[in-house]
């Protein structure tokens, strides 16, 4: 089977389109992608400070590599940040092979924990949880995402960039069908806002099983242990069942994906509410007192 691009032994098809294509011809497609997709989006702009946030798995891993190539031809530059939650024995694997890889690019690299930021490890706000129905996914989440937010700004970043794929995208929005939070499928199309920190996907409009095949033809080392509050939440099984239905209908993911973005635009419209500046952090929210202060506050209440 030759490639459909330069007829060398062809390696991956792509079902979705019947492509075929040998490792160089794969990879480059996928940096390719990834660049139409930064462009399509507007999603950089010249002389920005891109923060790429890498966990250590495959697509923040993959995605440090490709913009990092991207940044020594293009005006703009990046650092690296990783979030520490402070999960014993699973966090620090992926910190190793972190500062290993950014070592490898020459990319400046910094770690902000958990605990310094809230005064709270993940495994202890779970702990003060007041519900087991609250997920370790949700918790972990809120924090992350503000964790993000301070690094990028300590930092003097732009931007942050994350690794979060197309099935990331699907997945997210099945979970905020299945529980009813409406509001948050507003904000799942791509941040084109102007505002002074953006958060971008460049990998949004790839699929999760081609970032894996770029990762392994590319050498890229990532960690492999999975996170072990990962099955606490229904992803995996949403997981499962979209790949599913992807290997019996080829190109369904595609399809779901732009729904999505078209149901987005018409939330985001219909539930529009003023942004308002959250008393406790000076965060933007949509109230007095913004997601992540009134969950820490609650959580602190627990401690007493």
């Amino acid at each position: 089977m030759k490639c459909d691009r330069c007829e060398n032994q062809a390696v991956y098809t792509r079902k979705y389109s019947g492509q075929k294509l040998c490792s160089q011809c794969f990879s480059n497609s996928i940096v390719r992608k990834t660049a139409k997709t930064i462009s399509k989006y507007n999603m950089i702009q010249n002389d920005e400070l891109v923060a790429v946030a890498v966990s250590g798995g495959k697509d923040s891993l993959a995605l440090l590599k490709i913009i990092h190539e991207m940044a020594l031809t293009h005006n703009f530059r990046i650092k690296a940040i990783t979030i520490d939650e402070g999960i014993p024995g699973y966090r620090d694997e992926a910190l190793e092979i972190v500062e290993k890889f950014c070592g490898e690019l020459n990319v400046e690299h910094k770690v902000y924990s958990y605990k310094d930021l809230f005064e709270l490890t993940l495994d202890e706000a779970l702990e003060l949880r007041e519900s087991k129905k609250t997920s370790s996914c949700s918790i972990c989440g809120t924090l992350r995402r503000r964790a993000m937010d301070f690094a990028a700004k300590d930092i003097g970043a732009n931007v942050i960039a994350t690794g979060h794929n197309l099935d990331d995208t699907l997945q997210t929005f099945v979970i905020n069908m299945l529980s009813g939070d409406t509001n948050k499928i507003g904000w799942m199309d791509p941040d084109t806002s102007t505002n002074s920190l953006r958060k971008i996907k460049p990998f949004c409009e790839i699929y999760e099983s081609e970032i894996v095949f770029y990762a392994f033809t590319n050498d890229i080392p990532f960690q492999s242990e999975p996170c072990p509050h990962m099955s606490e939440g229904i992803r995996t099984e949403i997981r499962e069942f979209l790949n599913s239905l992807e290997n019996q209908h080829s190109g369904i993911k595609n399809n779901l994906y732009q729904s999505v973005l078209k149901v987005s635009q018409i939330v985001k419209n219909s539930n529009y509410k003023e942004k308002t500046i959250c008393e406790k952090c000076g965060n933007e929210c949509t109230g007095n007192i913004c997601s992540v202060c009134n969950m820490v506050l609650k959580l602190k209440a627990n401690q007493t």
